[in-house]
């Protein structure tokens, strides 16, 4: 630090690049992970990426029922949010570290940068 606790140029540009690599990282991992959500006891399942692209849905041959469309259609709705909702988890939990270090703004706050 120079003289008035303020970081020099040197420590904000490693902070950065190594924050820089932890989001690239973090980022990585969240492209080849996968979650998946369920509904009606198992009967829909979705499998979503880590980024929340929806990837699958099986459907248990016990949901459908041609007389009720309508609540198979609700299950598999179900399903989906519920793998997006561990998406969103595991989004937090990779991403959580990181965004923390930038002060949980997404700005520079985290670099000891008061008012950014």
């Amino acid at each position: 630090m120079q003289p008035g606790g303020q970081p020099n140029m040197q420590q904000i540009m490693e902070q950065a690049q190594k924050m820089q690599e932890q989001l690239l990282n973090a980022q990585q991992e969240l492209s080849e992970a996968e979650v998946t959500g369920s509904a009606g006891g198992g009967l829909v399942t979705a499998v979503v990426s880590g980024g929340g692209e929806l990837k699958s849905v099986a459907i248990d041959p016990k949901a459908v029922d041609p007389e009720d469309t309508e609540t198979l259609s609700d299950l598999v709705v179900a399903a989906v949010r519920d793998a997006n909702r561990a998406a969103q988890e595991l989004q937090a939990q990779k991403m959580g570290p990181v965004t923390g270090a930038l002060g949980g703004q997404g700005g520079l706050g985290g670099l000891g940068l008061p008012g950014l």
